[in-house]
């Protein structure tokens, strides 16, 4: 199985001298494509930065980030942005919607910055997977929480990206919602193909994933195929990450 992303000795040091802090240490590993991927950590681990590294948003202090067969080091902001534009899909915990813009125009603008054209049968296609279909005119003031991080996941998508990842994304939603935005993203993985990174300090959304990747002091201490929400919430307590 090809890998989406790749990651080899990725080390990230934020400051210089004595007050200097490692927030990634020599990390390194694969996530292969048409996978789900959880990353969960005590507080301060380093999930943040681990995403932040993989997905072009931040360079590592040493090491080296691919995506696909694309190497990311040297690359320019310029190059690096439209690589992010392109290749990268991104879910936040705020959803981050143009509050003028309809449901439609919100999916579509990372094309529209792109000059690029929107693809009407797959925009259709992802307007019904996220059962926005009936809403396509909409404004996110006419939304719930989880119809408008619905649109944010449908955003992430338009562009058929390598990789999405989710930062969060379902801290902002009550325990229902957050189950249905976790379904659809497990349906994306499963349905279409696509690659799912996501952090989250949530055992339950964690359960969702192919794998979950535990990070401690800014290393992977372990990874989980198979996750269950008992065995991962025991787990991260043996991290100390909870009493």
């Amino acid at each position: 199985m090809t890998e989406a992303v790749r990651l080899d000795a990725v080390s990230k040091v934020f400051g210089r001298g004595q007050g200097s802090v490692a927030a990634l240490r020599e990390v390194t590993v694969g996530i292969p494509r048409g996978t789900f991927t959880a990353v969960m950590g005590p507080s301060g681990s380093g999930k943040s930065t681990f995403l932040h590294c993989a997905a072009g948003l931040d360079v590592p202090s040493s090491g080296s980030v691919r995506l696909g067969d694309t190497a990311l080091a040297g690359m320019d902001e310029n190059a690096l942005t439209k690589l992010r534009r392109e290749r990268v899909g991104f879910v936040f915990q705020a959803f981050n919607l143009v509050s003028a813009l309809t449901v439609t125009e919100n999916i579509t603008l990372p094309l529209m910055l792109a000059g690029a054209r929107v693809d009407r049968a797959w925009l259709d296609e992802i307007l019904h997977r996220v059962g926005l279909a009936g809403r396509a005119g909409h404004r996110p003031a006419q939304l719930s929480g989880g119809q408008q991080q619905r649109v944010a996941l449908a955003r992430a998508l338009v562009t058929r990206p390598e990789v999405v990842f989710g930062d969060e994304p379902t801290g902002a939603l009550d325990t229902m919602t957050a189950r249905d935005v976790l379904t659809l993203l497990r349906e994306v993985v499963s349905a279409l193909g696509q690659t799912v990174v996501m952090v989250t300090h949530d055992p339950v959304a964690a359960s969702y994933a192919d794998t979950v990747l535990f990070l401690a002091d800014g290393r992977i201490v372990d990874a989980m195929t198979g996750p269950s929400a008992d065995m991962v919430a025991e787990r991260m307590t043996r991290l100390g990450a909870w009493n």
